[in-house]
């Protein structure tokens, strides 16, 4: 529920406002019951428009000069019929708007504030009517379509992260939730002296909003990537990323289990630490010198947990991002389908739930820059001679799956046809056109000149597959390059956009 903390100063505020604006209306005690209606639809469809969270009536306020008069209006006690005012309002209302009327003395005078919130997810009706205000005045909103055309195109882009996670707090409660000096570090500027300073850069960043009572209101994109616990803040318990550390290859076998409820930002050098700190690593010998190299790919493994941060679907309800390590592999499951094909995670256009955060993360050197995070992925793991990466697709989640080293002959021909696709797609778009080869392949797996046989049935398995296809079907078997499936359309010499 929201709270006005200081009425007066509120109040105060508003009245210094040279006029009526789209999100804002003064009365002094007209308050028939059909035009409140009009005006909460009005104000809370305006307010969308003019990038605010909320909008006001408020009665005692002369409107030519915005003296404060005093009202005689008490909406507790009017009645509509036998119905009060503000349940009748309610069900004349769609969708439910959460609408609070304040009641107060500024000045000695009583006044009534109407507080209004923003449309959220379509424009807000009253007796199936949706109006706008245009100026100071309430018009129907199909009058103008222009406005309800950028109306609509602004509720279809309103995301989680531009939502509040945190309304009405002082400026010490931000400093408490938020953990501001990991900003400022990450973002490489100097900590301002003083706290005024701060909150600016803050709501800057779109990480709080300055209300107009005076107080803050934390949004979600700050609070997600910057707090200091995410459980302060019950919608958000389940964002925490759950790292289950196994001691074996089976789930019966945990050994551990730890919670990270860390902003994504601030805490994201702190959960890869973990995860590197309790992941097998083999023993290797290099000139004599024994040394720990870790199981799995350390840039791997980064950029698939940060892609989990990135892409989750946020607005999924009791679920958050979870790292399983194995002995012989790492899963990173995050809730939410991909809103692009798996197959295609490596060619098509990067898209993002969470562009915000996204852009964010980037900015901070978190992750790839955009489109490149799977290729990095990949890179690293072929250069590590590993089975491919697997994409999985569970219900409304993707899971990624990393593998420590298998020999070839314990891989089966799934596992190779998976690897030859992603060696072909990173080789395409790497070198912008050019094919795999017998050689290439060979060099993916680790085989010797003498298996060159061996890698032409590889070859063959991922042909057969329709994973791959022939760059040129006139040339020899001998200089035959092959290029991923849907590269097929391009190679009769079509410029490759990537």
């Amino acid at each position: 529920m929201t709270a006005l903390r200081d009425i007066p100063a509120l109040v105060k505020r508003l009245c210094t406002h040279p006029r009526e604006t789209e999100w804002l209306e003064f009365k002094s005690s007209n308050a028939e019951p059909k035009k409140i209606g009009e005006n909460i639809s009005a104000i809370a469809n305006s307010s969308a428009i003019a990038g605010k969270s909320h909008g006001y009536i408020v009665w005692g306020i002369q409107d030519e000069d915005h003296q404060i008069i005093g009202t005689r209006f008490k909406p507790d006690e009017r009645r509509i019929r036998k119905d009060d005012l503000e349940h009748w309002l309610s069900t004349k209302l769609s969708p439910v708007v959460d609408f609070r009327f304040y009641t107060d003395r500024v000045d000695g005078k009583p006044v009534v504030v109407l507080w209004i919130p923003r449309a959220l997810q379509r424009p807000v009706k009253f007796d199936n009517e949706s109006y706008i205000r245009v100026g100071s005045h309430t018009r129907r909103l199909n009058d103008f379509p222009d406005k309800e055309k950028r109306l609509w195109r602004l509720l279809d882009d309103r995301t989680f992260e531009s939502g509040t996670a945190v309304e009405c707090v002082q400026d010490s409660d931000v400093l408490r939730l938020l953990d501001y000096q990991s900003y400022f570090s990450l973002a490489n500027v100097p900590l301002p002296k003083h706290t005024s300073t701060l909150l600016q850069t803050l709501e800057r960043e779109n990480f709080i909003y300055h209300r107009d009572d005076g107080a803050w209101d934390i949004l979600n994109l700050g609070f997600l990537a910057f707090a200091r616990n995410l459980t302060d803040i019950d919608s958000f318990r389940r964002k925490s990323i759950r790292i289950v550390k196994y001691s074996g290859i089976a789930r019966y076998d945990k050994s551990r289990q730890e919670e990270f409820p860390v902003g994504y930002a601030s805490g994201f050098a702190a959960i890869i630490d973990y995860v590197t700190q309790i992941a097998p690593t083999d023993e290797t010998f290099n000139g004599g010198i024994r040394k720990q190299e870790p199981r799995f790919p350390t840039a791997a493994v980064r950029e698939v947990i940060a892609n989990a941060l990135i892409h989750q679907d946020l607005t999924a309800k009791g679920t958050g991002p979870l790292v399983e390590i194995f002995e012989d592999c790492i899963e990173v499951l995050n809730p939410g389908a991909p809103l692009i094909d798996s197959r295609h995670f490596l060619d098509a256009p990067p898209k993002s739930r969470n562009d915000k955060l996204a852009s964010l993360l980037r900015r901070f050197g978190i992750c790839e820059e955009l489109g490149s995070g799977w290729d990095r992925i990949v890179h690293e793991i072929e250069l590590r001679q590993l089975p491919a990466p697997r994409i999985e697709v569970i219900s409304d989640s993707t899971r990624i799956t990393i593998y420590a080293a298998k020999p070839l002959a314990e891989m089966s021909s799934v596992d190779r046809i998976r690897a030859i696709y992603l060696h072909a797609c990173l080789r395409y778009i790497v070198t912008r056109g050019n094919g795999i080869t017998n050689t290439s392949v060979r060099q993916r797996f680790g085989m010797d000149r003498k298996s060159s046989a061996k890698a032409s049935r590889f070859l063959t398995e991922a042909l057969n597959a329709g994973d791959i296809v022939p760059a040129d079907p006139n040339a020899s078997r001998k200089f035959r390059q092959y290029i991923p499936y849907w590269a097929g359309d391009l190679a009769d010499g079509q410029e490759l956009d990537v």
